[in-house]
């Protein structure tokens, strides 16, 4: 089993800048990919970035690519979410997963998931 824990989140005005973080626990060397995505009121779950553990290679919205950063800390076992120049458009609850997605932006076929954390995004 693999634990996922956010933490982070919180109001900041346009323009700002945030990092979540997501503690993962667990059989985490099983874990193929670990995605970020997103949820905000009244709109469809959104891909938002994800990473690749066997080719360390990163993937990215396009809403946020450029102002958004995916990383991980494999000593703290943690995967961080850099945001910055952020918009109001942004806010949402932030939600990081892992497992072995079929396709990596599509949050379905992720297996694990973290509890969430809001971000809001003052103008």
């Amino acid at each position: 089993q693999v634990q996922l824990v956010e933490s982070g989140g919180g109001l900041v005005q346009a323009g700002g800048s945030l990092r979540l973080s997501c503690a993962a626990s667990g059989r985490t060397f099983s874990s193929y990919a670990m995605g970020w995505f997103r949820q905000a009121p009244g709109k469809e779950r959104e891909f938002v970035s994800a990473i690749i553990w066997s080719t360390y290679t990163t993937y990215y919205a396009d809403s946020v690519k450029g102002r958004f950063v995916i990383s991980r800390d494999r000593a703290k076992n943690t995967v961080y979410l850099q945001m910055n120049s952020l918009k109001p458009d942004d806010t949402a609850v932030y939600y990081c997963a892992a497992g072995y997605p079929s396709y990596y932006t599509q949050a379905g076929t992720y297996a694990y998931w973290g509890q969430g954390t809001q971000v809001t995004v003052s103008s």
